[in-house]
């Protein structure tokens, strides 16, 4: 499909642009593919993006192992070319809104995978978990999504906070990644806080930067300790914008809450100890404080996340709410604000509240 102009009457200026990939158009890789468009910084996109199973998932009767075949997993829509991302450049990309696509979803067990089975490279002689398969109602009056047991008749609602667990750019060096790998690039850090109301921030390794994203998680405990979020489609509306000579050696993220850092590594100490390395030194630089006392400060304020120990790298999310940071300071050099108020202008033209609007 291609990338079609949408018109908002009301407000003309909004320039917004509308995706939907066919099959033939998702990427499997980050890096080593031709991108399906080209954009420009502050233009809004509208993006389509099926589930980590491509969609062939649909019943409890369809299991992993006999539905989907690796590396056909976790497809992205994009690449996209970014007009004006060079080299040494920053892209930031900030989520105005990201809503279920469908008003179910679906979680698994897949053989040789998770965090509490033997796995390809956790050996062991035990026989392989089995593969089982539960579908989740979205119940969207409710704002939930309801767990059924298969072995009973328990349920259970989980509240419906959607977020992309996959999401990033072409790596350095002319890598090509497999999509269900999270690193410096993104990729598939599977973090709760790519949500509405965000702004990731991602160094440009290549020139336009090649962004897709995918992956939809309509809820999630954090570490993914199965292996499988709340997996379903998604409708996210997003826009971009490139930070000029500045380059984030390691994926950011800005709220209007917080700062973060997710560092992708194993074991998961190296993960952590990169997240907040970087989080202590991007605090420092912007602050002007000594790198001891932002060590100390990140060492007090800091409230870090969980986000995968399942995937071949895993993901720690280092956070410190900016309460505990100075108000006046600009992080960024203010991209998060701008692209929020484009993001808040998109939001009322089209009816709709931003979830991240105040009460």
């Amino acid at each position: 499909m291609t990338m079609t102009q949408r018109v908002l009457p009301d407000h003309p200026l909004l320039n917004v642009r509308q995706f939907r990939p066919t099959e033939d158009q998702y990427a499997w890789t980050f890096g080593g593919v031709e991108p399906v468009h080209s954009v420009k910084p502050g233009e809004i996109l509208e993006l389509y993006t099926e589930d980590c199973f491509a969609g062939r998932i649909r019943g409890v009767e369809d299991l992993p192992g006999k539905s989907i075949e690796f590396p056909f997993i976790n497809p992205q829509t994009g690449p996209f070319f970014v007009e004006g991302a060079e080299v040494g450049d920053t892209l930031a990309i900030h989520l105005i809104d990201v809503s279920p696509a469908r008003d179910w979803a679906v979680s698994t067990t897949v053989s040789l995978f998770g965090s509490l089975s033997s796995t390809r490279v956790t050996a062991s002689l035990q026989e392989p978990l089995p593969e089982r398969t539960w579908i989740y109602r979205v119940l969207e009056e409710e704002q939930e999504v309801l767990f059924q047991a298969l072995d009973s008749d328990f349920q259970m609602r989980f509240p419906l906070q959607p977020f992309h667990g996959t999401i990033g750019v072409a790596p350095a060096a002319f890598e090509a990644r497999n999509v269900l790998v999270p690193d410096a690039f993104g990729g598939n850090m599977d973090s709760p806080e790519v949500r509405a109301g965000a702004t990731l921030y991602l160094g440009v390794n290549v020139k336009g930067a090649l962004f897709s994203l995918g992956d939809g998680h309509y809820t999630m405990g954090e570490g993914e300790t199965c292996g499988a979020a709340v997996e379903g489609a998604m409708n996210t509306v997003l826009s971009v914008e490139v930070v000029k000579g500045v380059f984030c050696e390691w994926p950011r993220l800005e709220t209007d809450e917080a700062l973060m850092v997710a560092g992708s590594c194993r074991p998961l100490e190296d993960a952590f100890r990169i997240s907040h390395a970087q989080l202590v030194r991007w605090i420092s630089d912007s602050l002007g404080l000594s790198l001891m006392d932002s060590y100390q400060l990140v060492s007090q304020a800091a409230r870090s996340r969980i986000a995968n120990v399942v995937d071949p790298n895993y993901t720690i999310v280092a956070k410190v709410p900016k309460r505990f940071l100075p108000a006046d300071v600009t992080w960024m050099e203010g991209a998060h604000e701008r692209l929020r108020r484009l993001g808040a202008e998109y939001m009322r033209a089209v009816g709709r509240t931003p979830v991240w609007a105040p009460g």
